[in-house]
Formats: C-alpha cells, structure tokens, sequence
C-alpha cells in the first residue's frame, strides 16, 4: 500500500470505500472522496513457521513453460547465473493494481512467470478466469488462494516446478483491521513460507513508504512481515530479500481530476502543504520492482523510491490541475480539525457497535494521509526529506494528468484486493 491517498498504496490521498456508509454518516463528503488502497492486516498467525527448501518430484498433467525442476535441491546455487528464460518467479497480487503492471514486466524481461490468482479476480471477484487469464498473458497462471497456506503449496506442488524468486504485490482492499492482517500480514507470509518450501531464494516485497511513521493497523501488518523477511535473512545467509516502499501512485492523486474538470473546486486540508510526495507511475514502479529480481546492489536493502522530479504538496497538484485546464484555480481548504472530530466520534461509536472498526480505522487512514508526507523519514531530523528519497523513471505528473483530463479515469478504480 504501499497507499495512496486520492486517493493505494499508497501514498497521497485514498478514497475510502463507498460501501462503508456508516463511515459515510460521520464523515463529511470531502472525507468520503479519500481512496483508499493497499492496506494490512491483523492478527498474525503462530502457526506459520519457514520451511526449508525440500526434495520434491511431482509428475506434470498440464505442461507449462515453466522450467520444470525435478529436484530442489539439485537447482543451481545461486538464480542470479541463470539467463531470464530459466528463472522462475511466483508473483502473489498478481492481478491487484500494481500486481498487472509488474507481471507485464517481469514477462517482457523474458522471466517465467508463475502469477498466482483466485478463481474470481478482481474487484469483487467480477473477474472469471478466462479473463484473468487475457489479463496476464505471457504468465503462467496458477489458480490458488494465499490466504491458506496448504492451498498455496497444493497448487505448487501441482505444477512441479522449483520457485527461484517470489514477489509479493499483496495489498488489503481498504485497510480494515482484519483485512490488513489477513492480507498484508498473513497472505504474505503464506507466499514466503511456499515460495521457500519450493527453493526460492529471493523474496522482493512491495511495502509501502508510510510504514515509516506507524499509526495504522495496515502498516503495523507491513513492518512485521519485514520484519519476517529480515530474520530469515538472518537465520539463512542464502535468502535474500528486497524490500520495496514507494510514494504516492499516479492513479491515486487522479481522484479529483474529472471533478475538477467539471468545474468543481479543488479540495485540500489546510493550506495544502501539509504534506508531500514524489508520485510514481505504475509501469515506472512495476520497472523498478523487476530491477529488484537480478540487481545485487537491491539485496536485503529497503528501498524508498519515488518518481522524477521534486516533491508536490496538495497545492501544487492543485496548481498543475488547473495550468493544465487553462483555468484560474479555485480551492476548497477544509481545516484538518475537521478529520480529527469525525475520528473522535467514530472512536467514541467502536466501544459501543464494535462493529464500526473498520470505520474508524478508514477515518484514521484518511487523517494520515492527509497530514502526513509520502517521504523518506530523516531519522535525524525526524522530518521528511524530498532530498532523501530517490527518483525513478521517466513518467511525470502532469503527463498522467494531461491523459487522465483526455481520457477519463475509466478502468483505474483503486481498492482491488490484491489477495489473488
């Protein structure tokens, strides 16, 4: 979740989900705009324990362009002496907003592929597998569900093949408290624990930059499954991993777009320079993930990452909205308090309707994103720093608002539960 705030995650302004009307009742409609996407989860399980990699032969009814590998063991040490072509890698959140744009570069690379996907994909399983499967050509498919281990390794275990690399794109829906531990905390796990009972050596996770200042149950879910890959890493000087943490997404900052060009008013907490962030693009993300596969200087690193040029606060994105529109800006600057007494009410509701959990998290989320920078932390300072975090790629901001403005926002809906 990464986050984003828009509205995934990951990073700038999120729009809650339009089906929480009880958070809806206590909000205002500015609220109810915050996107919300990428998230964790809660509740960690004890049960989940790493394997190591062990023999296995299994006897393939369906081939696949994988290469197959009758005996783990006997793999080459180290995948990285490996062309693309003979590398294996499992990506889980395959089908999740970031997932797509990563199995399509990991597939250009000439990598195999091994996408892991549910039955029903997408928002609300509207997905059938036919289209999952159009949706990620080029990619081996293997229908599963990681939020149960054994049905991971089943699958796995089906297909016969050794897993070199695992990347994870997981990211909860909307970041309630028990999807976030599901999700970002246990499906991801469920990945790691598979990924290494079939040899995968290297694990690249996509995280998110926020975990960095951890107020909210999504984040607390990232920064332990880090913290699972960090002890693995410790305890086997033969895995790897790459911890990724980008910015702001291009599509969750385009939540306003369309509404603008309309001619409605730019909404903004504050002044709008309560934060900031170095927004990516999708493919320019999606590059930087698959750079993480091979590039030795990205082991068992956590790498910040954000996009060309300098931080933008909410007011410059504003500003660039309306340059590009030909328009004199008009905003709407609505006073953080506001977040703050909606969260206070929700907060005081939970200890009555339980129930409202969800809702007041989603209210907390928007409140951080609101005030808080897509960033690096200066651990000195304890400031964010636009300087600190690095840049990647070529796509800008205002070329995705330019094609947003032609094109509309159509088929970029945030909020997908990468559990596929």
């Amino acid at each position: 979740m990464s986050l984003r705030f828009p509205s995934n995650s990951y990073v700038g302004l999120h729009s809650l989900p339009k089906n929480k009307k009880l958070s809806a009742r206590f909000s205002s409609q500015f609220i109810n705009q915050i996107e919300v996407s990428s998230i964790p989860y809660a509740l960690p399980s004890p049960s989940l324990k790493l394997y190591r990699p062990s023999k296995y032969s299994v006897r393939r009814l369906n081939p696949i362009k994988v290469s197959a590998v009758p005996n783990v063991e006997s793999a080459p040490s180290s995948f990285r002496n490996k062309n693309p072509k003979d590398v294996n890698i499992l990506v889980v959140g395959s089908t999740g907003y970031i997932g797509k744009f990563v199995v399509k570069e990991l597939v250009s690379r000439g990598f195999n592929i091994i996408a892991v996907a549910r039955e029903k994909s997408g928002i609300r399983g509207r997905n059938s597998k036919e289209e999952t499967l159009n949706q990620l050509k080029g990619a081996n498919v293997c229908f599963s569900d990681v939020t149960h281990v054994d049905s991971l390794e089943k699958s796995l275990e089906n297909l016969g093949v050794s897993v070199d690399v695992v990347v994870s794109c997981l990211a909860s829906r909307g970041g309630g408290v028990k999807d976030s531990w599901q999700i970002d905390y246990e499906a991801t796990k469920n990945s790691l624990v598979a990924g290494r009972k079939f040899g995968a050596s290297h694990f690249v996770l996509l995280s998110a930059i926020c975990v960095q200042k951890p107020l909210l149950e999504f984040q607390r879910a990232k920064l332990k499954v880090e913290a699972e890959l960090m002890k693995e890493a410790e305890e086997d000087n033969g895995f790897t991993f790459s911890i990724v943490r980008p910015t702001a997404f291009f599509k969750s900052l385009g939540g306003q777009v369309e509404l603008v060009k309309d001619g409605k008013p730019y909404v903004m907490f504050g002044d709008g320079k309560l934060c900031a962030c170095k927004p990516i693009s999708e493919p320019d993300l999606a590059s930087f993930i698959a750079d993480c596969v091979l590039s030795e200087d990205k082991i068992n690193q956590v790498l910040p990452i954000g996009g060309p040029g300098k931080a933008l606060t909410a007011l410059e994105q504003g500003e660039m909205l309306f340059r590009l529109l030909g328009r004199e800006p008009k905003f709407l600057k609505v006073p953080i308090e506001i977040m703050d007494f909606a969260i206070g009410v929700l907060d005081f509701l939970v200890k009555i309707i339980p129930s409202l959990e969800d809702a007041a998290e989603f209210g907390k989320i928007g409140r951080y994103y609101a005030a808080e920078s897509m960033l690096v932390l200066d651990p000195e300072t304890g400031e964010y720093s636009a300087e600190r975090t690095p840049s990647y790629g070529k796509d800008t901001l205002e070329e995705f608002f330019e094609r947003v403005l032609r094109e509309g926002m159509a088929g970029q809906e945030l909020g997908e539960q990468t559990i596929i």
